[in-house]
């Protein structure tokens, strides 16, 4: 099994999250999301068939992270790697969790909100710790979080989309986590394709303008 990539996900750091989808949507829309130059996806593990979704992926696009979603107590954990996940997000705080991905060295985003949460995640191993929800927040939540914590790597999901992804970026997010604002229902159907590479690369041009240009 291949193992996550930080290199690749430096490159682009979002985590698009997929969720409710199926194989003939997945070859519709990986190739359009690697092309714009996009490096890492979740499959939620509250997808119909998410430990099948994820094998296929990390067989059929070996070039891109792949790794699960909504991975809420060790027994999903177990899920999930056995099915190749190479890196693990979850919703909410759980210790044990965190924990074990760290004594397997497995890449862990846990979701923590208040800054005890954050500190706590962090403390127990975080990769970097997923600010969830963060729908009804500024970038502004993300940087007092870091004023007194600015050891800790963050990454906001939710609320995040082409319009304020630099603004993130700029704040000092380590990565972002993307889901219908990255995915959006009214483009994934076959005949959009054009429309959504040209939002694919929307999104990727925005964070693109954030790091600095070699001359």
């Amino acid at each position: 099994m291949s193992t996550f990539s930080a290199q690749k996900f430096r490159e682009l750091p979002v985590v698009g999250i997929l969720r409710g989808i199926d194989k003939q949507t997945i070859d519709r829309i990986v190739p359009l999301y690697i092309g714009a130059g996009f490096t890492t996806l979740e499959i939620t593990m509250n997808s119909e068939g998410a430990t099948d979704l994820i094998a296929y992926v990390a067989e059929k696009y070996p070039e891109i992270n792949v790794g699960a979603g909504t991975v809420c107590d060790l027994n999903d954990l177990e899920k999930a790697l056995a099915a190749g996940s190479q890196f693990i997000v979850t919703p909410i705080l759980d210790e044990e969790v965190i924990r074990k991905c760290k004594s397997l060295d497995v890449p862990v985003f846990p979701g923590s909100f208040s800054p005890t949460e954050i500190y706590k995640a962090w403390k127990a191993g975080a990769t970097a710790v997923k600010i969830f929800p963060y729908t009804q927040f500024k970038v502004g939540y993300m940087k007092d979080v870091k004023a007194p914590l600015n050891e800790i790597e963050l990454l906001p999901t939710g609320g995040v989309g082409v319009e304020n992804i630099a603004e993130f970026f700029k704040g000092g997010a380590y990565g972002v986590g993307m889901g219908g604002s990255l995915f959006p229902k009214h483009l994934m159907a076959e005949d959009k394709a054009d429309e959504l590479k040209a939002h694919f690369e929307a999104i990727a041009n925005a964070y693109y303008s954030t790091v600095p240009q070699e001359v």
